[in-house]
């Protein structure tokens, strides 16, 4: 793996990708959300630990649960899109880890130590939560990112039942270029980084 992308790749996974806030009408087939979900989960996590666990709410009746909980300025979006993702994170993820991580005995490394496993079901949900966007763009899906919702209410409403804890939502669907804000300015190298 030592040739870099091309420059068109690097622009729809960065440059050019954006955060939309309005949808062409257009539907995203379960099929391309397999395809999602298929490409994003080879990234890695800390001992293969692969703690992401994903709604995508795409019915009138799922919309109707989510709008509720929604900040005022998340529902006209959300609703328009054509799939919501609510991207969460498994507390429990250790008990699988016999599969994923056959190496070692890693699911003593977490069995017993709720601050740890929390800590690393949240760092590693979030991870996946950024591959889940890539993967995105890179099959030709924009994605609209964002907070602004009622975390407990979100759990109750589509993880009940579970370890699943929700991390942020994604719009997901063919973006309409004209709810696009300004491209927002980015730190240089500099301001966020250093070589020691």
């Amino acid at each position: 793996m030592s040739n870099k992308l091309e420059a068109a790749a690097l622009d729809q996974l960065f440059f050019s990708a954006r955060t939309h806030n309005a949808w062409a009408p257009r539907e995203v087939p379960d099929a391309l959300l397999r395809e999602l979900v298929d490409l994003m989960k080879w990234a890695p996590t800390s001992a293969n630990s692969s703690p992401a666990r994903i709604v995508f709410v795409t019915s009138a009746a799922g919309k109707a649960r989510l709008k509720p909980l929604l900040m005022e300025g998340n529902v006209e979006k959300t609703m328009a899109a054509p799939v919501t993702a609510i991207i969460g994170h498994d507390l429990k993820f250790y008990d699988h880890l016999a599969k994923l991580f056959p190496a070692a005995d890693a699911r003593s490394w977490f069995s017993g130590n709720k601050e740890f496993a929390d800590t690393s079901a949240f760092r590693n949900g979030s991870l996946q939560g950024g591959y889940f966007i890539l993967a995105a763009r890179a099959l030709g899906l924009d994605c609209g990112p964002m907070s602004g919702f009622d975390n407990a209410g979100v759990d109750a409403e589509f993880f009940a039942g579970t370890e699943v804890k929700s991390n942020f939502m994604c719009n997901v669907g063919y973006g309409d270029p004209k709810g696009l804000y300004p491209r927002a300015p980015r730190f240089d190298f500099d301001e966020i980084a250093k070589i020691v």
